[in-house]
């Protein structure tokens, strides 16, 4: 029997929004000097308007020393210099708001900078201090308190712990930060931190911000006493091997977040959270979209997936089922700022285990461009006819690949250096979008710029601008256009359930949507025939008759 996904009867503009990521400082440079901006973004607000997706998520725009690209933020009520203005902000978001875009930010509650005000005055006060409680001080281990308070790890490289030096001159406490030494991890427990979020929360609402998305979701909590990791916990840096691990994905987290939810169902037009947590199973993640929680999550079991069939079914089918059992929606998404672009995962040997970071691509893995994007266009129709919400990272609707050359000098990412120059970060995927024109900037920078772009882009990219693209009908761009422009239309896509087609081969993806939609996916190294009595509304390559070519993806109607 045909095995169905009930979909969840809950309404929401979210539920089946395509939310497109804008990585500011690699969008578009609107002051020439060589890093993107938030004028730039209001230059480029129609191109996304005519793309034809519904929101814009805005990585952290804050004030920052950039220790970590933004998300080490000084202040959370005001813009980095380098972005723009808090009335440029405003400005942006009633153009986008005219446009019929709606506006999704970051919030980054876990840490903030070490710069930030707070963290400031707890170096400059003594132990103990109201100042430091906000924080998470300790003393050290060992005689002279020489050894870190406790064997964690960053997430970055290295110990998760920094030793101050007091104002006297004397070594300090240490402090927690679960990323870079210059982002100290907040103590959730104070209740002054969460009454200074709440606050934060209600001023963006407050200035016509749609929806917040929530750096690391899953780490607000500690365990009590700071407890070591375990053996399995050492070996798994980024989420948790088990439901009490001391610093991922604890139950105190739910209690802050349906705080926040309060807040947000407390305007008009209430509004919205996306969770980026990073957890164990679909069913650890569900628990922060229950109905009195968050309103959706990143599903990273779906980006993280290799270009295989029953790994790709079971990343839907696992996540749609925990989803489903709190009335919750998917949200699909196959890059982002914090991991390789998918051409280029696509492009190379598929592994069986999960795979998301540069370093995980291997060096001495052939990677194949043209079959990389190949997949990647098929993905595309994959992962918009899936129930639910879709998220697309900026440059994907070009084909953009992961830059793995970038000369070692220029890298930002802490990553690099916390790794001891051995993991190249993620620079690669954060690289300035090409526009137009023939050569570097490509438009990203005005034609007057005094500087370059912040990271250099391939030479190779002039044959993906946008001016080049918008004019081939046959390009990853007018593929998304197309397929983007049906998906608002047609009465099937978005929110609701998927049926699974019985009796396909097992390397093909086969799922009907109603009313009338049907999405075929051929992963498989062969052609595949193709069910009768259907037409085609949209397939991401040159279909032959009757037949569905390898790596290939389809939407028929009948």
């Amino acid at each position: 029997m045909p095995h169905s996904q009930n979909p969840a009867p809950v309404e929401g503009w979210w539920r089946s929004a395509v939310i497109y990521q804008v990585y500011i400082r690699s969008f578009t440079d609107g002051n020439g000097d060589g890093v993107g901006d938030l004028a730039g973004l209001r230059e480029r607000l129609p191109y996304l308007a005519e793309l034809g997706v519904d929101a814009l998520w805005l990585n952290p725009w804050y004030p920052s020393p950039m220790a970590d690209g933004g998300y080490d933020v000084a202040d959370y009520r005001d813009i980095d210099p380098a972005f723009g203005t808090l009335a440029e902000a405003h400005a942006m978001i009633e153009e986008a708001h005219h446009l019929g875009l709606r506006i999704v930010i970051d919030i980054v509650p876990n840490h903030t900078s070490d710069q930030h005000p707070w963290f400031r005055q707890a170096v400059a006060d003594e132990s103990g201090s109201a100042a430091r409680e906000r924080y998470l001080f300790r003393d050290g281990r060992g005689e002279g308190g020489e050894l870190p308070p406790n064997n964690w790890r960053s997430v970055f490289g290295g110990p998760a712990w920094s030793r101050i030096t007091a104002p006297d001159g004397t070594p300090g406490q240490w402090y927690l930060h679960l990323f870079a030494p210059e982002q100290p991890d907040l103590n959730w427990e104070s209740p002054e931190v969460r009454a200074e979020f709440e606050s934060i929360l209600r001023f963006w609402f407050d200035r016509g911000v749609d929806g917040i998305r929530i750096d690391v979701a899953h780490a607000l909590v500690k365990a009590p006493g700071l407890p070591d990791l375990g053996r399995w916990d050492m070996e798994l840096i980024g989420s948790a091997a088990n439901a009490d691990h001391p610093h991922w994905d604890r139950d105190g987290v739910h209690e802050i977040f349906r705080g926040w939810r309060a807040i947000a169902d407390s305007y008009a037009e209430p509004r919205v959270f996306v969770a980026e947590a990073w957890t164990g199973a679909p069913e650890r993640l569900a628990r922060y979209v229950r109905p009195d929680e968050l309103h959706t999550a990143f599903n990273f079991d779906y980006l993280t997936a290799p270009w295989l069939a029953d790994h790709l079914r079971r990343a839907i089918d696992t996540s749609l089922a925990a989803l489903n059992s709190v009335q919750a929606p998917a949200t699909w998404v196959l890059s982002n700022h914090d991991v390789a672009r998918h051409v280029s995962r696509y492009g190379r040997p598929q592994p069986a285990q999960p795979e998301r970071a540069l370093a995980d691509l291997g060096s001495d893995q052939p990677f194949d461009l043209e079959l990389g994007t190949r997949r990647a266009r098929a993905a595309a129709l994959l992962t918009l006819a899936l129930p639910g919400g879709a998220y697309l990272y900026q440059g994907e609707e070009l084909g953009l690949w992961e830059v793995e050359d970038l000369p070692e000098e220029l890298l930002q990412d802490p990553i690099w250096r916390r790794s001891g120059h051995t993991d190249r970060g993620r620079d690669g995927c954060r690289v300035p979008l090409p526009w137009s024109g023939n050569n570097p900037p490509f438009g990203y920078s005005p034609p007057d710029g005094q500087a370059h772009p912040w990271l250099p882009q391939p030479a190779a990219w002039r044959n993906l601008t946008v001016q080049i693209q918008g004019g081939d009908e046959q390009s990853m761009l007018q593929l998304y256009r197309k397929a983007l422009h049906i998906r608002r239309s047609h009465p099937a896509l978005g929110d609701g359930a998927l049926t699974w087609d019985s009796e396909t081969d097992d390397e093909v993806l086969s799922f009907t949507r109603e009313p009338t939609l049907r999405c075929v996916v051929n992963l498989s190294p062969h052609p595949v025939a193709l069910p009768d009595h259907h037409r085609v509304i949209l397939s991401s390559a040159p279909l032959d008759i009757g037949k569905l070519p390898s790596d290939t993806a389809v939407w028929l109607t009948w």
